[in-house]
């Protein structure tokens, strides 16, 4: 008694090539358009975890904002305390802030310029090598 597949088998040897071809092509346009078809649904279940996300880090932004100014005006009342004026303890909040922020900047970049130009340096020399080991491995060989 013969299963299925071996009799499918049988049945595929019987077909003519152009036969054959035709199925071949038909099939492999249906696997491919049942791959992008699930490449589809996975982009788009993926691509609504990433709103999500993107909502949740917007909200995270905005609440940290606020936080931000609440203790902005803390460090002004509390400085104000002891300068008697608050125009003043916000100038030296304002300049506390901005000698913060050109620290920042400074480092920021000259962490950019480490990774300038955003060439692969290291891959283009060593592909360099490569060029040049087999120019001179052509020339021995041609020798």
């Amino acid at each position: 008694m013969q299963d299925g597949h071996t009799g499918h088998q049988e049945d595929l040897r019987e077909q003519p090539i152009g036969e054959l071809l035709k199925q071949l092509s038909q099939e492999t346009s249906t696997l491919v358009k049942q791959e992008l078809d699930l490449a589809k649904a996975e982009m788009t279940q993926k691509g609504k975890k990433a709103g999500i996300g993107a909502g949740f880090l917007g909200g995270g932004a905005l609440l940290g904002l606020g936080a931000f100014g609440a203790f902005t005006t803390f460090l002004i009342a509390l400085i104000q305390t002891a300068v008697n004026h608050t125009w003043l303890a916000a100038l030296i909040v304002t300049a506390l802030y901005g000698a913060i922020a050109a620290v920042l900047a400074l480092r920021g970049k000259d962490k950019i310029q480490e990774a300038t130009p955003p060439a692969p340096e290291q891959t283009v020399e060593t592909l360099k090598e490569d060029v040049e080991w087999a120019r001179t491995r052509t020339q021995s060989a041609a020798r």
